[in-house]
């Protein structure tokens, strides 16, 4: 019997989130990230909610929505330049905020899927990323100890999908998303294209569906640009 982890839509998909709870939301800036989720999440009121994404989104899109409700209670991220919300929020303390170096934060997710608890990395010794962790020295160099993270939902959001949970994403969508499918309790997946099994090549596939446990097919992506530069034309 084939194996079937489609959903009816992002309000099934949804079921169980609860305020309190840790989510992993994939994307690169606003490339790649779980909107339906998102809006979900903002109709649903859940609060205090820790949130682990690369970045926060921009003011009144991707993340920067549940900020202005102020659902999130704490940020784990490594890019945050472009919403001025979290800015005020982080600055004004009504934010916890965990700034990680960008390799170390994808490490440590691939690191939670993967059941390693821990690795060392140079990255981040000899600044406050590094205090009060442990240190160790690898061929000469110092390196500091971090955890794995993992969450009781990890978000992401895909090209293609088939019914198995099997996910292709597509260029920088890429980045954060397989990693954070794997270090999920319960790994959602919104896709562009829902395709019926067999379809996808099994070389291409980037995130094996062992790791999903509910798919569907997203809709009315906006697919916003967060740095948008034109040139005059000739």
């Amino acid at each position: 019997m084939a194996i079937n982890k489609v959903v009816a839509d992002v309000q099934e998909a949804c079921q169980g989130i609860q305020s309190g709870m840790t989510l992993m939301l994939g994307g690169f800036g606003l490339c790649g990230i779980p909107e339906n989720s998102i809006a979900r999440l903002v109709e649903l009121g859940v609060t205090d909610l820790t949130c682990i994404s690369n970045n926060a989104g921009v003011d009144d899109f991707g993340l920067g929505l549940l900020l202005q409700g102020k659902q999130i209670k704490k940020m784990i991220s490594s890019y945050v330049g472009e919403n001025d919300e979290f800015e005020r929020q982080m600055l004004s303390g009504e934010l916890d905020v965990d700034l990680i170096p960008q390799g170390s934060l994808a490490e440590r997710c691939r690191a939670g899927g993967a059941g390693i608890p821990a690795f060392f990395t140079p990255a981040g010794y000899g600044t406050e990323v590094g205090e009060g962790k442990e240190v160790r020295v690898f061929n000469g160099k110092p390196h500091i100890l971090e955890s794995a993270l993992t969450a009781d939902f990890a978000i992401v959001k895909a090209w293609k999908g088939d019914a198995a949970g099997n996910l292709v994403f597509q260029a920088t969508a890429r980045n954060f998303n397989p990693m954070m499918a794997m270090a999920g309790k319960i790994t959602i997946a919104e896709v562009e294209e829902l395709v019926p099994l067999g379809e996808l090549d099994p070389n291409q596939i980037h995130t094996p569906g062992i790791f999903v446990q509910r798919i569907f097919q997203g809709k009315d992506y906006q697919k916003r640009i967060e740095q948008k530069t034109v040139r005059p034309k000739a």
